[in-house]
């Protein structure tokens, strides 16, 4: 995990960026934020337009073919952001051949890792897992961690037809909680759902129903309660999950607005949902950012942008100011919410 004395060092360092004309006010963390190493961009370059076992119907390259760790570094300095979590995003590494996941995952994690050591305090690594091999995904935990100082791992919400709570990624798991693991998780267009409504992409409605089944399997298979050292975070403010949440089983409607407004019973539906992180990415805007604060809490809540996709970090600020939050939530979203898992 990062070194706590360490990290604080780096945003020290960071303490003179006004004066070199960035963006003044508060310094964000973002927990979402996605990158792309040369040779992951020319493998996936190379499966475009083609029937590729595991590629997604969406995604859009072109927004990767420019990518660099300085002009990253630059859209962080106009926006105020001061750390970017690294993480992969859809359409993973998993494409049919094993041995090409085992290398594009230690591609990027190595390249994730050299960011971060290029640009002390400014990124840290959720590294990738070539799930869904379970061997190699433990052996991949085993370096991420102990030689490349990974902060965490970043997750698809679904390998093939198989979510999060699946038993089939057990042993995983079970590793990942006995270090205490942060867990980011990322969601993707699951091959039951691809291409459903003509002319609309994935991100629309899969992005965010994807979430939210990851979620229900952890609490119908009690991966929940297994994992319960695991600090999980899920995007998008929890997909539709704050949308369905009765159906979720945690409460009956005549009983569900008291249970709201007290402690969750441990071990229950709520106190799981309660515990597991959700980012703001895309939906800084009162009616998700409410919904899901009268859920779990602000204390729940962390920062996170989607880049280099949507809105910029700015523009998503600017969203949650007005989405009902106190200063102090605003200060726990921006940067302090995550510290405390993070360190």
């Amino acid at each position: 995990m990062i070194d706590r004395r360490e990290f604080l060092a780096g945003l020290a360092a960071l303490g003179t960026g006004a004066l070199r004309g960035q963006t003044p006010g508060p310094r964000l963390i973002d927990c979402h934020h996605h990158f792309v190493s040369p040779a992951f961009l020319k493998a996936l370059t190379a499966k475009e337009g083609k029937k590729v076992p595991g590629y997604t119907s969406f995604f859009p390259l072109q927004l990767w073919k420019d990518y660099s760790p300085a002009k990253d570094i630059e859209a962080m300095d106009r926006d105020g952001v001061e750390k970017s979590m690294l993480s992969i995003t859809s359409p993973g590494v998993s494409f049919g051949d094993p041995e090409e996941t085992r290398r594009l995952t230690r591609e990027m994690n190595e390249y994730g890792a050299k960011m971060a050591s290029d640009y002390k305090g400014r990124f840290g690594l959720f590294a990738v897992l070539p799930l869904p091999s379970v061997e190699d995904s433990l052996k991949e935990i085993e370096y991420a961690f102990d030689t490349l100082k990974a902060a965490g791992v970043g997750l698809l919400t679904s390998y093939g037809n198989h979510w999060l709570g699946d038993p089939t990624f057990q042993p995983v798991f079970d590793e990942l909680n006995r270090r205490k693991a942060v867990v980011y998780t990322h969601p993707i267009d699951a091959p039951c759902c691809q291409d459903l409504i003509p002319g609309a992409n994935p991100t629309v409605l899969e992005y965010p129903n994807d979430t939210a089944r990851t979620i229900l399997s952890l609490l119908t298979t009690k991966a929940a309660e297994r994992y319960a050292d695991t600090k999980f975070i899920f995007s998008h403010a929890g997909g539709t999950m704050p949308a369905v949440f009765s159906r979720f089983g945690v409460g009956q409607p005549d009983t569900t607005n008291t249970m709201l407004a007290k402690p969750a019973e441990p071990g229950s539906r709520l106190f799981q949902l309660r515990r597991f992180y959700y980012d703001t990415a895309q939906s800084t805007n009162i009616v998700q950012m409410q919904a899901l604060k009268g859920i779990v809490g602000a204390s729940q809540i962390l920062f996170g942008t989607d880049f280099p996709f949507g809105a910029s970090a700015a523009r998503q600020v600017k969203g949650l100011e007005t989405s009902g939050f106190t200063p102090e939530e605003l200060r726990g979203i921006q940067r302090e919410n995550i510290l405390k898992i993070l360190t």
